[in-house]
């Protein structure tokens, strides 16, 4: 009988994306303001920590449009064409190729194996992944990287962005079979995720919902970073923070619940 529910982020808590998504970002804006401006990962983490920029070309939009606004212009005047965004963004994420990529995903490291799932499936624990990545972007990671035969996966095409839960509760759905009231936690690297879990207590306030916040690798080089970052993510509803995810094993959740 199933013990827990654990749904999954995918970027920063499965894989690496400190030198793919979060590159392609700084290459989107640089290229869009002219050179004018490349955001570090610090200013990419502070936009994230708004809450609202789950969406990596949403992100890149507003990263430009900010810089520009301190150039003096108006946003209205300023025509950015998101779907440009969009296409130079994936050219360098995805890569020149559509069909074999080539680009900055194919060396993403992976943060956890497949032993791990494994390992949780043997304790009673029921797992799946809600992202805000392309269904294509995470199926590469789940399926070819990590060898999941059929992951159970609500991504960016299949529901609202976060923190609107209606992606988890979905993922949810799908997972709890005939037990509605199972425990979930929802194992993300943003205030996004954490703020997915508070709106789920609200709408669904009969079921317990966790927040359990993972640490980016990029924060982890520096103690006061590091602190911070995780601070950040307990004031977003985080009930635990971990280095890793491969660190929320079965023990852990029975701890937390």
């Amino acid at each position: 009988m199933t013990s827990a529910i654990i749904v999954f982020d995918i970027d920063g808590v499965i894989r690496d994306v400190g030198k793919s998504y979060r590159r392609a970002i700084a290459d989107t804006v640089e290229k869009f303001t002219n050179g004018g401006y490349r955001p570090t990962m610090d200013d990419i983490d502070r936009l994230k920590s708004e809450g609202i920029w789950n969406n990596d070309w949403e992100g890149s939009r507003e990263l430009t449009y900010r810089y520009w606004e301190k150039e003096g212009q108006e946003r209205s005047s300023l025509n950015l064409n998101y779907q440009a965004i969009i296409d130079f963004f994936q050219s360098r994420y995805r890569g020149s190729d559509p069909k074999n990529w080539n680009g900055y995903i194919t060396t993403e490291p992976l943060l956890v194996q497949i032993d791990y799932f494994n390992a949780l499936s043997a304790q009673d624990i029921t797992w799946g992944f809600f992202s805000g990545a392309t269904r294509g972007s995470a199926e590469y990671v789940l399926k070819k990287r990590l060898g999941l035969k059929a992951p159970l996966l609500v991504a960016m095409e299949d529901a609202p962005g976060k923190p609107d839960p209606t992606g988890l509760f979905a993922t949810v759905r799908q997972l709890e079979g005939e037990s509605p009231s199972i425990p979930v936690l929802y194992a993300g690297d943003t205030v996004a995720d954490m703020q997915t879990i508070i709106a789920a207590r609200k709408v669904q306030p009969q079921r317990k919902w966790i927040g359990i916040g993972v640490l980016p690798p990029h924060v982890l080089e520096d103690s006061q970073r590091r602190e911070a970052y995780a601070t950040t993510l307990k004031e977003a509803g985080a009930s635990l923070v971990l280095n890793a995810v491969k660190d929320l094993t079965a023990a852990q959740v029975q701890q937390v619940l």
